[in-house]
């Protein structure tokens, strides 16, 4: 007999078009968030207009063109996000809610709210979330644009950006104020601890993609459902230029979609009321949430301790092994971030039960905050078909925030777990030291390559003092760039300019470069 309280996901649902649909309609985040809302209703298999008059909480996940402060919306915005989303269905949520920015968000949304349910502290709770990127950049400049622009009375609890120590001025003075380039140092600093070689990366990273355009292939939500082979993703050309070394478009999250996605929670005893039947009851049965370090103190810059001990904490609460499970989705905004969770798992890219349930960010689309919000509708939907225990991991700023939910069709009694716990232990290791202003010989620990679309290239370099201390520099891009150097562990100096730190090497630069 289970608590009354527990906490059950009754429905799923997703929404998308694409610029080039014959039925393109221009749909706004709301639109395209309350079109997923109204599939999860449709979803649970009772009343949906019951459900909707039951809905105790709407929790929004944030739009990537309000997720950092100063931001322009160039086709206007709701000012309460989810309860123009809530009034789409004729409900009347006592509480609205808009998270941080982070693609942790919507697993943090559902490990959140399914403890609350649990405590006695929330009914029927809808999450949600919609991105309108690729319309918004179509039409910002056209006379006939939409207006998105919409107010909604009621109180909402704007929980704001939550990028505290996610971006510091000395990271942005160097150019690493996006998060491609950030990755690029965690990829590079990982491939030298394994001691692979360019080549071998680039093909790892191709191999670890390839299977994922096949399912994004077959996903009729998908933005780019297009097969691609290994060489294809890793070989750089017109199609697939150079983003930041060693990053090709292929590999990196793709943003220019217009999806939404939506979850119904609600306690056991009210899907008992609505009639919500028994075959479309999904439970939590682990859960986790930790932060890493920021950027500059990890102690191993090609390796992430919360992620990993994130996915680890959540199958230890649900009581199974990586072994057991069904499905997995780990989050694919860069190859980085699904190597540093399946190097602690010890998943590989030919897994045949697949690390990917919709295609991935770079495939199936990166719609901001809210890509994990599909994962879970994935998820979901793919243990009603197959029943047993699926895997979703979610991973928001630069590899900063990790929450993780495993997921089952078995009724199971909600485990509260430890996140507290494991946090403490993981903030316990000590931190690398940074020296803002670094002048001295140095030993290069990372470094990548930006290139823009007109050619023009930036280096920028993660090095080591002789003392120990880290340091963020301008670098030589003609020498970081030359696949013939191996820059990681080479012999630098470093001198501060002031503003920033430039790095000089034993060799000649390139014309055109940094």
């Amino acid at each position: 007999m289970l608590d009354p309280r527990t906490p059950v996901l009754v429905g799923v649902g997703q929404s998308a078009e694409r610029l080039d649909d014959p039925d393109y309609q221009r749909l706004s985040a709301v639109q395209l968030a309350a079109a997923a809302a109204r599939a999860a209703l449709a979803d649970t298999g009772a009343d949906p207009q019951a459900i909707a008059e039951s809905i105790d909480v709407v929790a929004g996940v944030r739009q990537f063109e309000i997720s950092v402060p100063g931001a322009e919306t160039p086709l206007g915005r709701s000012d309460n996000f989810p309860r123009s989303v809530a009034s789409r269905l004729g409900a009347k949520p006592r509480r609205a809610v808009l998270e941080v920015t982070g693609g942790q968000s919507p697993q943090h949304l559902v490990n959140e709210f399914a403890a609350a349910i649990a405590a006695g502290e929330a009914g029927v709770v809808l999450l949600a979330g919609g991105e309108a990127i690729s319309t918004i950049e179509a039409y910002a400049g056209e006379a006939d644009r939409p207006d998105f622009t919409e107010h909604v009375d009621g109180d909402l609890e704007d929980r704001g950006y939550g990028l505290d120590g996610m971006v510091s001025m000395t990271l942005m003075a160097h150019g690493l104020a996006d998060m491609p380039a950030q990755y690029a140092l965690l990829e590079n600093a990982r491939r030298a601890r394994l001691g692979l070689s360019r080549p071998a990366c680039a093909a790892a990273m191709g191999a670890l993609f390839a299977p994922f355009t096949a399912v994004a292939a077959a996903n009729p939500f998908a933005a780019a459902p297009t097969i691609r082979d290994a060489t294809e993703l890793a070989t750089a050309g017109e199609a697939n230029r150079p983003i930041a070394d060693p990053y090709t478009r292929y590999l990196v999250a793709r943003d220019k979609v217009n999806q939404g996605a939506a979850v119904l929670l609600m306690p056991l005893s009210d899907a008992e009321r609505l009639g919500v039947p028994e075959d479309r009851r999904i439970f939590l049965a682990g859960h986790a949430d930790l932060r890493e370090r920021d950027l500059m103190e990890r102690p191993d810059l090609g390796s992430s301790p919360a992620a990993a001990a994130a996915a680890r904490q959540a199958l230890a609460v649900a009581g199974i092994g990586t072994d057991d499970l069904r499905t997995i989705d780990l989050y694919s905004c860069f190859p980085i971030a699904v190597f540093a969770v399946a190097d602690a798992l010890g998943l590989t890219a030919g897994d045949p039960r697949g690390l990917t349930v919709t295609g991935g960010l770079p495939f199936f689309g990166g719609p901001g905050n809210n890509y994990s919000m599909h994962a879970i509708v994935s998820t979901v939907q793919r243990l009603r078909g197959t029943p047993g225990f699926g895997f979703v991991g979610a991973n928001g700023g630069s590899m900063t925030k990790y929450s993780a939910g495993v997921y089952t069709t078995t009724p199971v009694a909600w485990a509260a777990g430890d996140s507290a716990g494991v946090q403490a232990s993981l903030d316990a290791v000590p931190v690398v030291t940074e020296a803002e202003e670094a002048d001295g010989p140095a030993t290069i620990e990372t470094y990548t390559v930006k290139y823009g679309r007109e050619g023009r290239r930036r280096g920028i370099v993660v090095g080591r003092l002789d003392d120990g201390r880290r340091f963020v520099a301008k670098g030589p891009a003609g020498f970081l760039a030359d696949p013939a150097t191996e820059p990681i562990g080479a012999r630098v100096r470093v001198r501060s300019t002031g503003l920033t730190n430039e790095v000089t090497v034993p060799v000649a630069d390139t014309p055109g470069t940094v």
